[in-house]
């Protein structure tokens, strides 16, 4: 099923540019192109898409605030000759941020990065494995679960740690990325602290041992894991 998509630039050349991008990725359906924002923005309000290549810095409404202002928000990628802006579109929730001038390759990793969520959104299979998607470093984030050896607690962040790469922090809390991972995989060991079941090698004095080394708490609320864990 393709990705209906339409493009906002009050430039037109930076227009036509996305237009022919678009063009060239076979699982993108272009419905409309608007140079003005206002108009833009009020066929969104009446016509559901699916995917939305916008300007920030336009006159009459930038970017940011059209998105703002809708009620059902679609996947959205932002496009802008200003890099100053890419922590407003992480506030946004932005699938991506491209820079001007944008090559084809970089438009397509954000094309993927869409059609990717996409598919998890709507339950399909992505990339032949379960995945979680995040929004960090000011961009969404897509991480195999396969990957992840266990999620820590920060205040009002999680830090995902991951096998062969660096931890990644991103604004969540542990109970809303428990509802996001499948229960036969994961399990909260403590208020701080989810842990990869396959990734748990022993448990002594109330401490896992993770296959990384890594040792962490089970706390008397979470005591059921140890003995789940002993029966599976």
């Amino acid at each position: 099923m393709p990705i209906k998509c339409i493009a906002i630039d009050d430039e037109p050349l930076a227009l036509a540019l996305v237009k022919e991008y678009i063009s060239q990725c076979a699982q993108l359906q272009l419905v409309h192109t608007f140079e003005d924002a206002i108009a833009g923005a009020a066929y969104l309000r009446k016509n559901p898409i699916d995917l939305l290549f916008i300007d920030i810095n336009m006159p009459d409404i930038t970017g940011l605030d059209l998105v703002r202002s809708l009620t059902v928000q679609p996947m959205i990628i932002f496009t802008t000759a200003y890099k100053n802006y890419a922590f407003d579109g992480f506030e946004l929730d932005a699938v991506d941020y491209l820079l001007k001038p944008i090559s084809f390759d970089r438009f397509s990793k954000a094309v993927a990065k869409a059609a990717d969520y996409y598919m998890y959104k709507n339950k399909q299979e992505v990339a032949g494995e379960e995945c979680l998607f995040v929004y960090a470093e000011y961009r969404m984030l897509k991480i195999m679960l396969s990957e992840i050896d266990y999620i820590e607690s920060l205040e009002d962040y999680i830090k995902i740690h991951l096998q062969q790469s660096k931890p990644i922090l991103t604004l969540m809390t542990l109970k809303g990325v428990l509802e996001k991972l499948p229960n036969a995989r994961f399990s909260r060991i403590h208020r701080s602290y989810i842990v990869a079941n396959n990734k748990v090698k022993s448990i002594h004095n109330r401490k896992v041992k993770l296959s990384s080394g890594t040792e962490l708490p089970v706390s008397e609320t979470y005591s059921s894991f140890i003995k789940n864990w002993k029966k599976g």
